[in-house]
């Protein structure tokens, strides 16, 4: 049963994000059809153009974050979660410092990674940079922690999702917004990783995970 409650949060968190860019294409293809000034068409096309690439990076971002993204293989490569976390990030006026090697990593460190992004990117309520880094052990083939960080004109982290973040939150008090950060503190369970709040100001935001 707890685990059909949180489907239905990460449904309407899902819902939430999609149903404003799929409406503007909505209502952009309702426009076209009765509008005749061309200067004004033009503006009505690039709009649900706008509204469409929106709608597709939240998807292709969503299926890789909390989804079966990336195939049935057990790994991800990092190019790919690049490609989608720079396109998601795009959408919100976001800028991606992102200097990882192309590398084959299990999925649910990608997940854990693309859902600190998410979050992190939201504190940034007037944009910003966000910064991803990975370190791995002496072999090079171990992840052994990896550090999301963000810094803006202004940043919050809501207390309730501090909360879920670091796992104080009972599962009655998750909500649609934080259940991304629930899911987080379910994959570092299994992946046997610890999450700590590394810097918190209201210009910057750290989060970082340790693998033991």
């Amino acid at each position: 049963m707890k685990e059909t409650s949180f489907a239905a949060l990460l449904c309407s968190r899902l819902c939430h994000d999609l149903v404003s860019p799929v409406g503007a294409v909505s209502n952009g293809v309702e426009i076209m059809k009765e509008e005749k000034d061309p200067d004004m068409l033009v503006e009505v096309v690039d709009l649900v153009e706008q509204s469409a690439r929106q709608t597709s990076n939240k998807i292709q971002f969503f299926r890789l974050a909390f989804g079966a993204g990336g195939g049935f293989g057990a790994t991800i490569d990092l190019k790919e979660a690049h490609k989608c976390l720079s396109n998601f990030l795009s959408g919100i006026n976001v800028d991606l410092d992102w200097t990882l090697e192309p590398k084959l990593v299990q999925k649910d460190y990608v997940k854990v990674l693309l859902n600190l992004a998410l979050i992190t990117g939201e504190s940034l309520i007037r944009g910003g940079t966000q910064k991803v880094t990975l370190d791995y052990s002496n072999n090079g083939d171990a992840l052994a922690a990896m550090t999301v960080s963000v810094s803006g004109k202004r940043v919050i982290l809501l207390e309730a999702m501090k909360d879920a973040l670091l796992g104080v939150s009972s599962f009655e008090q998750i909500e649609p917004k934080t259940a991304p950060a629930y899911f987080v503190t379910s994959l570092l369970e299994d992946l046997s990783g610890q999450i700590t709040i590394g810097e918190q100001s209201d210009d910057s935001l750290v989060l970082q995970v340790h693998f033991a």
